[in-house]
């Protein structure tokens, strides 16, 4: 997981409205793919020159414009230029790092928020900006690379007919952040899978790997969480506007959209508490653990003391031939046997006194 926000010291001293790329490096060629559909028909288009999709603004069909690539801010700009988009709504589109909004503007409206992914064996969430614009007869996608969360709209696109409900542009972006919200409740879903298993492992064995796990945990949650909170607010003015491209008929599905939105960040907050539950869990068993060996170690010790002062008094140097005081056990046959046999009566006795105090 890199930097989700942020702005990029390349933009530093141009004027507002400069389109700069801020992102990862990237040298692979855009893709651009048109859907163009009516109510009965629909084709799906390849196009090689960015040329060829200013055709699809003033078409009496729907044309859904999707670029996968943000790095050619040259494409970016001509698309602005010749559907009318502010330089403002350009500089952000080409800033991968740019915070979830929503802007109105004179012909068109404007969505920016995250499509997340699951990366690598662990499931680690990796972000990409995924910019919607719409206006009358078109919706255009910016995205970072190929690949998307979109495929469930391109299905329901070719295999509904008549597509009375798509024919409203503001319908189509809708279906389309509706698509990246659900692709939110599928990792929230797979976190939830990890957290149960994390927090049976921990309350097993507290170990430094499940407390690395907590930790990768912990950063992808507030990951996430930085991609999705400010999408409430884009949502919320989404559904106020009183835009002529926003219909009535689309209004509830945005406050549907809306509400998701809220119980997706519900989740996540419940699971960054459930985090930090789990980081109290692992440090509870480790202290838990700590205790269990310092009372075997000081019942060891304990053990010991009377054997240390035992093996102490008799290894004395008292000669017996002076005097029969001085030490007169050492001059027992069976002295030797007689000392273990108290060291062992004593040993055997504090472990049953622990015992019964349960101890051990």
């Amino acid at each position: 997981m890199g930097r989700l926000y942020g702005r990029d010291s390349r933009k530093k001293g141009l004027r507002p409205g400069s389109v700069v790329y801020v992102g990862k490096h990237r040298t692979e060629p855009v893709d651009i793919s048109v859907i163009d559909y009516s109510s009965e028909e629909l084709r799906e288009i390849r196009v090689d020159r960015v040329e060829d999709v200013f055709a699809y603004r003033d078409t009496y069909s729907i044309s859904w414009i999707n670029i996968n690539g943000i790095h050619d801010v040259a494409i970016i700009e001509q698309i602005g230029a010749h559907f009318g988009i502010h330089a403002l709504v350009l500089e952000d589109i080409a800033n991968a790092g740019h915070r979830p909004k929503f802007e109105e503007g004179p012909d068109y409206l404007y969505v920016v928020l995250k499509m997340l992914h699951p990366t690598g064996p662990n499931g680690d969430i990796t972000g990409e900006q995924v910019s919607v614009l719409w206006g009358k007869g078109w919706v255009i996608t910016f995205q970072e690379t190929s690949g998307d969360v979109f495929e469930s709209v391109r299905r329901r696109l070719r295999q509904t007919i008549p597509r009375v409900r798509f024919m409203d542009t503001d319908y189509l972006a809708y279906a389309l952040v509706d698509a990246i919200v659900d692709n939110y409740f599928i990792l929230l879903e797979q976190l939830g899978e990890r957290l149960e298993l994390l927090d049976d492992a921990i309350a097993e064995s507290a170990t430094p790997e499940n407390l690395k796990l907590i930790r990768e945990l912990k950063y992808q949650l507030i990951y996430m969480r930085k991609a999705i909170w400010p999408l409430r607010e884009a949502v919320s003015g989404l559904e106020r506007t009183e835009s002529r491209l926003l219909h009535t008929a689309t209004r509830p599905y945005l406050r549907d959209l809306y509400e998701h939105v809220i119980q997706v960040i519900d989740t996540v907050e419940t699971f960054r508490d459930m985090v930090s539950g789990l980081l109290d869990l692992y440090m509870t068993g480790v202290s838990n653990r700590m205790n269990e060996i310092m009372k075997v170690l000081t019942i060891i010790a304990t053990i010991f003391i009377p054997l240390g002062f035992l093996a102490g008094v008799y290894g004395m140097n008292f000669d017996t031939d002076i005097s029969i005081l001085n030490m007169p056990e050492l001059g027992l046959p069976f002295g030797y046997i007689l000392f273990w046999g108290l060291a062992i009566a004593v040993a055997g006795g504090l472990v049953w006194f622990f015992r019964r105090k349960k101890w051990l």
